[in-house]
């Protein structure tokens, strides 16, 4: 759809994000049908985007969810998505997110750790209940992507390995508590070649025949998430291929094939508007300063992202000249955009940034106690707003301050 950006502005106020809906049902059901044909799940990634109108709107498509913390699990919750089709991961559960969850009833809790484990089937013991598991197994396949997300090698803190999570499954098996129902793997984020996911499909799927064979019953096969999106020229991934190696190297097992999107569904359906403020010149140095900041989205300043920055109806025909887009944070890595060829601009023009429909505002902070931005959701034509602005009062809610 064709997004009024500049009335959205006004009737809002920048900074502001934008979500366009109707994008992410297109990328949904792109996902969903590639996988026709087999048993799937499509188990949204809570922490990519995690407003509750976006939950929501994949629940409705019929999603389920992937949840780290047992806060995202309480939103997937809220948010209408059925216990049955959420998964809470993560490295380290509390005990009483461990308790919340079995009470919940959600669909498994994947393991990553021996340790995990035994915590897991401390509480269900003392709880009374039976804690559906999978386990998380790191098959030492390189992603080839940005190394603060890649999580399957060695190195990484994610997942065990192949020998402990057999010897974890037979614990597991041979537990009262523990219902070994999964098994998973993501081997990292914003992935670009097929390659290794086929290579660490193949890995596991092995290691599911040898449970198999001693009646160690999986039943849904979880290959995570992780697929590319376009910031900029990236070469991607053909998702019908990619939903075919995966029936391929799975199809002799009788498993539920559960996939984890996040970035794939939300990236570049999402953008944050933000109004120049004005320019300054440090000798041959131009900087555009706006009033969003690294607090409203820090994957430039976090992993040195790139993403499409478009300048909105400036008409001055002067040459374009470099200049680095920074906010008023009071830090020098505050900056959404370096050398970037822009024409001269002035107050209250209006500035773009594509593809923050993911980890934008979920990563968002009240550094240097700003508000966070409001967002906006655009569906077949209309749009409305699905969280206000934050204001002083909003972020001093919860302190105390002793005078």
């Amino acid at each position: 759809m064709s997004i009024d950006f500049k009335a959205l502005a006004k009737q809002y106020g920048t900074p502001l994000f934008v979500y366009d809906f109707d994008y992410m049902t297109k990328q949904y059901n792109e996902l969903k049908d590639a996988f026709s044909g087999v048993k799937s799940l499509i188990a949204y990634a809570v922490k990519a985007n995690s407003n509750l109108s976006v939950i929501s709107h994949f629940g409705k498509l019929g999603s389920g969810a992937d949840c780290v913390s047992i806060g995202e699990v309480q939103r997937a919750l809220s948010a209408g998505i059925d216990n049955y089709k959420i998964i809470f991961s993560g490295v380290g559960k509390r005990d009483d997110e461990i308790k919340d969850a079995l009470e919940a009833n959600i669909l498994m809790l994947n393991l990553e750790s021996e340790a995990e484990m035994r915590h897991v089937e401390s509480v269900a013991k003392r709880e009374g209940k039976v804690a559906r598991i999978s386990i998380r197994v790191n098959p030492n396949v390189d992603p080839k992507t940005h190394p603060y997300i890649s999580t399957g090698l060695h190195e990484n803190k994610f997942g065990v390995e192949i020998d402990m999570a057999k010897r974890m499954y037979i614990y597991a098996k041979n537990s009262k508590w523990l219902d070994p129902v999964g098994i998973h793997f993501h081997i990292g984020s914003q992935l670009t070649e097929l390659s290794p996911i086929k290579e660490a499909v193949e890995i596991i799927a092995n290691l599911v025949r040898s449970l198999k064979a001693i009646n160690i019953d999986i039943r849904f096969f979880d290959v995570g998430g992780g697929l590319g999106v376009v910031y900029d020229k990236e070469s991607l991934i053909n998702t019908y291929e990619y939903a075919e190696t995966i029936k391929e190297a799975t199809k002799d097992l009788d498993v539920t094939i559960v996939c984890e999107p996040g970035r794939f569904l939300t990236a570049n359906g999402g953008w944050l508007i933000t109004s120049v403020l004005y320019e300054k010149v440090n000798g041959d140095k131009r900087f555009v300063i706006v009033d969003a900041a690294m607090n409203d989205l820090i994957r430039p300043s976090l992993y040195k992202a790139y993403h499409k920055v478009e300048l909105l109806d400036n008409e001055n025909t002067k040459e374009s000249l470099k200049a680095d887009i920074v906010g008023p944070i009071c830090e020098s890595g505050d900056w959404l955009a370096k050398d970037l060829l822009l024409p001269p601009t002035k107050s209250g023009d209006l500035i773009v940034i594509h593809s923050a429909g993911a980890y934008g505002f979920t990563m968002a902070s009240n550094y240097n106690t700003r508000g966070r931005a409001a967002e906006v959701a655009c569906e077949g034509g209309k749009c409305r707003k699905i969280r206000d602005r934050e204001n002083f009062e909003d972020q001093i809610r919860l302190e105390k301050a002793y005078l």
